[in-house]
């Protein structure tokens, strides 16, 4: 692990002459592609010929004037299936972007970055000002990355948001994030997907409580897979009681059944700031949807979305999810897939949808009528549809498949 000095970085295979190299690059005409390019001569790094074509599309929007641009260097992109980013190729990207005032965003999730790239993107963060969203996602950084990133905002004050769902954090990471976020005033969202976590003690969700009951920055909190039962989703509750400033939490994937849901229920009775709700993938039942929905009916008036797809929930329980909907008109998206739908289900969203209380692009099912019988059939809209994919054309942000993003739109859907 290089701390403290930069890498002798050495060529990956065999070594490049400076005629093959020259023979094989395009030609280099602007600033960052140059920059790139000259630096991989000097450190005899072969270079990324992705990376190389991203930055001449930077240099090409800086000459039109732009600021604000998002440096997109996703390793799943299907139309450059070129060579993903490494951390020897980070730590060229540290060289170039630690001045640069026009880059406020970088995507290079789904690379070969390690923890080694995680202690440049650490210190690019400690000396760039003007980067606010930074998504890591899929790279193994893991425990020691992970230290490096919370070390980083004690000192960062500028980056708003940072992804690092699936990137094997550990235990200890997760309370640094938890420690840290209750003095750093500056992040508004943050991803803590999938860490790999040993034990039942649920020692995330109680740190994470503690941190919710401090900071009054955070809008949006990703804590996917990590293992919250009821006991952990009560921590989260007590937390809210007090936050005044968390609108999207998701808590997908995870093992909350229908007493997770009391106290969920308890608390939207009071809190007025919670806009955006994922329940999916867990096991509230019939259950948790009827406490849900009572609180929907009567008191919460601030929720406008929520997911509880894939959770069991049978006819009874789904029929109640759209009864309150009648009397809570600020309820706008609702997320039903995978649950067990009987006709009265089938019925009662098909005359949500007709009578235009439910739009058909803020919901994930659509009706149909076979011999006089109405089903539904799925439709690919959710809160975060294209958070692990996107189409290989077109668009892949518009409202219906993201409406949580749309909604809460931290770090310009990273």
């Amino acid at each position: 692990m290089w701390v403290g000095r930069e890498p002798q970085v050495t060529p990956m295979g065999l070594p490049f002459t400076l005629a093959i190299v020259l023979e094989e690059a395009p030609e280099v005409t602007g600033h960052l592609q140059e920059t790139y390019y000259n630096l991989c001569m000097e450190k005899s790094q072969k270079i990324n010929y992705f990376i190389l074509h991203i930055l001449q599309e930077v240099d090409e929007e800086l000459e039109k004037g732009s600021e604000g641009i998002t440096l997109n260097i996703a390793g799943n992109s299907r139309l450059m299936p070129e060579e993903r980013v490494t951390g020897k190729d980070f730590w060229i990207l540290f060289r170039i972007l630690k001045k640069n005032p026009y880059i406020s965003g970088l995507d290079v999730r789904y690379n070969l970055i390690s923890d080694v790239g995680a202690y440049y993107a650490a210190r690019l963060l400690q000396k760039n000002t003007t980067l606010k969203y930074l998504r890591m996602t899929g790279n193994k950084i893991e425990n020691k990355g992970g230290m490096f990133f919370a070390a980083m905002l004690q000192i960062n004050s500028s980056l708003e948001k940072l992804d690092l769902g699936d990137c094997d954090l550990g235990m200890q990471s997760v309370i640094a994030f938890a420690t840290v976020l209750m003095q750093n005033q500056t992040i508004k969202g943050i991803n803590l997907n999938r860490p790999i976590l040993y034990g039942e003690q649920e020692e995330s969700t109680v740190h994470l409580g503690h941190m919710l009951k401090e900071n009054h920055c955070l809008v949006e909190l990703h804590v996917c897979k990590h293992n919250i039962k009821n006991c952990g989703m009560k921590q989260l509750c007590d937390a809210l009681y007090l936050n005044r400033s968390l609108r999207y939490l998701d808590v997908s994937c995870n093992k909350i059944t229908c007493d997770g849901m009391v106290c969920l229920a308890d608390v939207l009775k009071s809190n007025t700031t919670l806009e955006v709700l994922d329940l999916s993938f867990n096991r509230i039942e019939n259950a948790g949807a009827k406490h849900l929905s009572e609180t929907l009916a009567s008191h919460n008036r601030s929720l406008r979305e929520l997911s509880v797809v894939s959770n069991n929930i049978q006819g009874e329980g789904l029929v109640a999810l759209s009864q309150s909907m009648k009397t809570n008109l600020t309820l706008s998206n609702v997320y039903i897939w995978g649950n067990q739908f009987d006709e009265a289900t089938c019925v009662a969203y098909s005359d949500l949808i007709q009578m235009g209380r439910l739009k058909p692009d803020n919901t994930d099912v659509e009706p149909f009528v076979v011999d006089g019988h109405v089903y539904l059939a799925e439709v690919s809209n959710g809160l975060k549809k294209h958070y692990y994919w996107r189409p290989t054309y077109g668009e892949a942000c518009t409202n219906s498949p993201n409406a949580g993003f749309t909604l809460v739109p931290v770090g310009g859907h990273l």
